[in-house]
């Protein structure tokens, strides 16, 4: 599938939607005291997008002695089944969204918090570009499957079970929070010359009268494969 492609309208309406689904959360902490927050001090981060362009929202680059280990080359198109973060107690299955009639992109029903949604439309997980995987971060219940995103660390892996009976892993290299006003979206979504993935969820400050007024994204590279 060509990049253009793969970006697409859902590149600017992808934050819209989160911003309008998913808070159905309380967000106002109550026995969990609320969702983890990235650090003040974002992560480090690789350039992303062609020739290593940035915007202005963009990671800096890393410490040559915090490089991450050597990217393994891309794997063939694969749909993916579940989506495990090991440090932070993450394991979910993967159900696949697409566009809705307004043109927007997809997340699973509130009634499954406990299930991450990937972007059909995009690179599948551990394929070449940019794979793309949403996921819930509360609801009336308590926390929900994204819950622990923004606690999450350089380094930290993030491993994806695909059909075809392999695990692509990644190493995040990255962790943000933006502004739904000023979403870089050609930043987060832009295709990539290797195998990267994004896992997004509402974060950032909350008000009873607007709910989550930004994105966790966590930026992850391709470092091995199982």
């Amino acid at each position: 599938m060509p990049p253009s492609s793969r970006r697409g309208p859902w590149c600017t309406l992808l934050c819209v939607l989160l911003f309008g689904v998913f808070l159905v959360g309380n967000g106002t902490g109550g026995p969990y005291g609320g969702p983890p927050q990235p650090s003040s001090s974002p992560a480090s981060a690789a350039p992303l997008g062609p020739a290593g362009a940035r915007g202005s929202h963009e990671p800096a680059a890393p410490a040559a002695s915090a490089a991450l280990p050597p990217a393994p080359e891309p794997l063939s198109r694969s749909a993916p089944r579940r989506v495990s973060v090991p440090a932070a107690g993450i394991d979910a299955p993967l159900r696949p969204v697409g566009l809705d009639g307004n043109g927007w992109v997809g997340v699973p029903p509130a009634a499954q918090a406990d299930v991450a949604g990937w972007y059909s439309g995009a690179a599948t997980p551990g394929e070449r570009g940019t794979s793309v995987v949403v996921g819930h971060v509360d609801d009336e219940a308590g926390p929900a499957v994204f819950y622990p995103l923004g606690s999450l660390t350089r380094g930290t892996r993030v491993e994806v079970l695909r059909d075809d009976g392999r695990t692509a892993v990644f190493a995040v290299y990255a962790v943000e929070v933006f502004d739904l006003r000023d979403f870089p979206a050609e930043e987060v979504y832009a295709d990539t010359a290797e195998a990267e993935i994004r896992l997004i969820t509402c974060g950032g400050k909350y008000s009873q009268d607007r709910g989550y007024e930004g994105n966790v994204v966590v930026f992850g590279r391709l470092v091995a494969v199982r």
